[in-house]
C-alpha cells in the first residue's frame, strides 16, 4: 500500500507544500487539507505544518486548536492516527491539549533561524523509529515562539517517562526548559517539536553546507518513519 499523508493548510501556513514534498520523497502520498474541513478524505497520518496561522493572534498556535478540521485531528489521534506537528503545528498540538506544556516568546525576544543541532532521545514514535536513541541531527529552525515551558512535574513526568524525544545539542536558541526541542504523546503516535524536517530531505535544499556539516537529509527519517508505521498497521 502507498501511505496517504494530509498536510492541512490554515490561513498563514507557509510550509505545507514543503511538508507534501517531504512526504513524497519519502514514497507516500502527500494530501492536502484545508482547515475549514470537517474531511480527513481517508488520510492514514496528518502532517500541521510551520508558518503563521491566523497571524499569530492571541497565542500562536490558539485560534488554528478551534479551526474545524481540529475536532477530526483529536479523534484521529486518539485512535492512534501519526501526527506530527512541526513549529506553528507543534503550538497548535499543545494548545488543542493533544501534548503537553505551551510555547512561548524566545527568550531573548527575536525571531531565530538556524541549523540546529538535535539529540534523539526517543525513537520509539510513530515518527522516529528510522532514527537511533542518542543520534545527533542537524534540522532548520525557524521561530519567534519557540520556548518550550511546562510546570516542573509535568518536566519531571516528561523526562520520566521518557517523552522527550528530541533535546537542543550545542546551544538553546530559544530558552526552551531542559533544552526541549520536541516531545510526544504516551502513545507515540503525535509528535511536536520545533525545527523544520521537511527542509532537511535531499541534498542542496538542507543543511548540506561545509559550515552545517550534514548531508542534509535528516529530516527525511520523519516521514519514512511515519510511512512505515502505517504500512505496518495494515500489514
Amino acid at each position: 500500500m502507498t501511505a496517504r499523508i494530509g498536510v492541512i493548510t490554515f490561513p498563514g501556513s507557509l510550509d505545507d507544500r514543503d511538508a507534501q514534498r517531504a512526504i513524497e520523497i519519502a514514497g507516500g502520498e502527500p494530501v492536502a487539507l484545508w482547515h475549514g474541513s470537517h474531511d480527513l478524505d481517508g488520510v492514514d497520518g496528518l502532517v500541521l505544518p510551520g508558518g503563521f496561522s491566523y497571524g499569530d493572534y492571541l497565542r500562536a498556535g490558539a485560534i488554528a486548536a478551534l479551526a474545524p478540521i481540529m475536532s477530526e485531528v483529536k479523534d484521529a489521534a486518539a485512535q492512534g492516527m501519526p501526527v506530527l506537528g512541526i513549529c506553528n503545528g507543534f503550538q497548535m498540538l499543545v494548545e488543542a491539549h493533544l501534548l503537553p506544556g505551551g510555547l512561548i516568546r524566545n527568550a531573548h525576544q527575536q525571531f531565530i533561524r538556524r541549523d540546529q543541532r538535535l539529540r534523539v532521545e526517543n525513537n520509539d514514535t510513530a515518527w522516529t523509529s528510522d532514527l537511533i536513541s542518542g543520534q545527533e541531527i542537524v534540522i532548520p529552525l525557524k521561530n519567534a515562539d519557540g520556548g518550550y515551558i511546562a510546570s516542573e512535574d509535568e518536566l519531571d513526568r516528561l523526562e520520566g517517562e521518557g517523552l522527550v524525544v528530541f533535546r537542543y545539542v550545542g546551544v538553546n536558541p530559544n530558552g526552551s526548559l531542559r533544552d526541549i526541542a520536541g516531545i510526544t504523546n504516551e502513545r507515540g503516535n503525535v509528535v511536536g517539536l520545533m525545527p523544520h524536517p521537511e527542509h532537511a530531505v535531499e541534498p542542496g535544499f538542507g543543511p548540506d553546507t561545509a559550515v552545517a556539516m550534514r548531508s542534509g537529509v535528516d529530516g527525511l527519517s520523519f516521514f519514512t518513519s511515519a510511512i512505515a508505521a502505517v504500512v505496518g498497521a495494515a500489514a
